[in-house]
């Protein structure tokens, strides 16, 4: 009798553990899903199986601490009752996993973001899939150009789990390579499609993300401890101002991903060997074996938009998650919003965000250069200058070029976008110094530039390769 008793209860602790693993909301998340979603169910979950950080603040919200390159868990749950969507019953889906920049202004110069760290770490990507670990999962892909993106299909009938593996750190974006605390944070984002009429998935079903910081390897456990140990040596009445931790990460609801359309370049005129000079592009084009991304810039927001103007508004800008908040809201009682009102309803970051994008604001760049090519036929012809000095400056044309990193990499990247070529192909980078001597261009030296500083540029070119040393006058 006792031996049937243990096998009952054992039948029961493994039936109950079936049921809660299939629940699309554990308990202890429900306080981590969106203001817009308590009264509606969302037709996907996705649970990313990573704690939350226990230093976050109440209406902050949630970060989690991910390992460079260790396998994390998304389970991919459908929270619609069978018949709810007909329309993809007993059909797949398709899933886009991203990892993307959660600062608005590393958003804006994405490509050059990636692109420099592609030439930095050739051949590695920045997301992966963990196949052999990931279940239900069918026709994996990862398009080799787009190193932050994966995507699959799966059926949401069943179960469906996929392991991501993220290899880029947050410090690998930041100014000087500070420590691991001050590493920017990322969004882990997931858009769904459905397939149309053509075969094609591209009808979008739901978006969710969540905000994550990566560390190198060990360091999100270590990090994660000595939160939870400030948290601990925190009075009581402090520790209601914070969140608890979760076991887990639920993504919320958000806007899909921008599109992204491409605009061809057209070929860009050979070099000549016999002048050391670049074939400059006009304006501040892209090398020609690549694409340049054209990225819908967002609209600013009308005094005489309507209730339902404003929402369309919030929705197309990314402030989904407060478009419950702001329902009667024009875009009159919006733009009258101070931005202390903005923090304190959205929180810090999305406060912020949310104000700029109200008052269209542009972000000034941390460094503006002048530079111009010297005109050969400036020298040979034009009389010159009491000092024997030829008037160059009234020959040239100058481009400028706009720095947010003041690194020496971002200079040789604008560069090279200036001169439509490739930034392999920029091997040094010199300034001409007192008796012109050539100084080695550093981080430093550009973090010393004056403001609209002006450059006359020459160049050299390197006899072994097709590249070229650019030296600043």
């Amino acid at each position: 009798l006792l031996f049937w008793r243990q096998m009952c209860f054992l039948w029961f602790i493994k039936s109950y553990e079936t049921d809660v693993l299939a629940l699309p909301i554990f308990k202890q998340e429900e306080s981590n899903l969106p203001p817009d979603s308590e009264n509606k169910i969302l037709p996907f979950q996705y649970v990313l199986c990573a704690p939350t950080s226990p230093a976050i603040k109440l209406h902050d919200e949630t970060l989690t601490y991910l390992n460079q390159g260790q396998s994390y868990e998304i389970r991919m749950l459908d929270n619609q009752k069978i018949g709810e969507l007909p329309e993809i019953t007993g059909k797949m889906v398709k899933s886009i996993i991203r990892v993307v920049f959660h600062d608005r202004r590393l958003q804006y110069t994405e490509h050059q973001q990636l692109e420099g760290w592609r030439w930095n770490r050739p051949g590695d990507r920045i997301l992966d899939l963990d196949i052999p670990m990931s279940v239900g999962m069918i026709d994996p892909r990862a398009n080799p150009t787009q190193l932050n993106t994966v995507e699959f299909l799966w059926d949401p009938s069943k179960r469906t789990s996929v392991f991501i593996q993220v290899h880029c750190i947050s410090t690998e974006f930041t100014m000087r390579k500070h420590g691991g605390e001050k590493g920017v944070p990322f969004r882990i984002q997931i858009d769904t499609f459905k397939e149309n009429e053509n075969g094609e998935y591209t009808e979008h079903l739901h978006s969710a993300s969540c905000q994550v910081k990566v560390f190198k390897p060990k360091g999100a456990d270590r990090k994660q401890k000595t939160d939870r140990e400030k948290m601990e040596k925190r009075a009581p009445q402090e520790k209601e101002k914070y969140q608890s931790s979760y076991e887990t990460t639920i993504l919320t609801e958000c806007s899909p991903w921008p599109e992204v359309t491409y605009v061809n370049n057209s070929p860009s005129p050979g070099f000549n060997s016999s002048h050391n000079s670049f074939p400059v592009a006009e304006g501040n084009g892209s090398p020609s074996h690549q694409p340049e991304p054209v990225v819908q810039v967002a609209d600013n927001l009308l005094p005489t938009a309507t209730p339902q103007d404003a929402q369309q508004w919030l929705l197309r800008n990314r402030f989904s998650p407060f478009c419950r908040l702001f329902t009667n809201f024009s875009g009159s009682d919006l733009l009258k919003l101070t931005r202390e009102d903005v923090i304190q309803i959205c929180g810090p970051a999305d406060g912020i965000r949310l104000f700029n994008a109200l008052k269209g604001r542009v972000v000034r760049p941390r460094l503006t250069i002048y530079v111009c090519q010297e005109s050969q036929q400036a020298r040979e012809d034009h009389p010159k200058h009491e000092n024997g000095e030829a008037r160059k400056w009234l020959f040239c044309l100058y481009h400028a070029i706009y720095l947010e990193e003041l690194t020496a990499i971002e200079f040789t990247e604008k560069l090279a976008q200036l001169f439509n070529i490739s930034p392999r192909q920029i091997h040094q980078i010199f300034k001409q110094g007192p008796t012109g001597i050539h100084v080695l261009v550093s981080d430093e030296m550009i973090q010393n530039f004056q403001d609209e500083v002006c450059f006359v540029l020459d160049t050299m070119k390197d006899d072994t390769s097709d590249g070229y040393h650019i030296i600043l006058k």
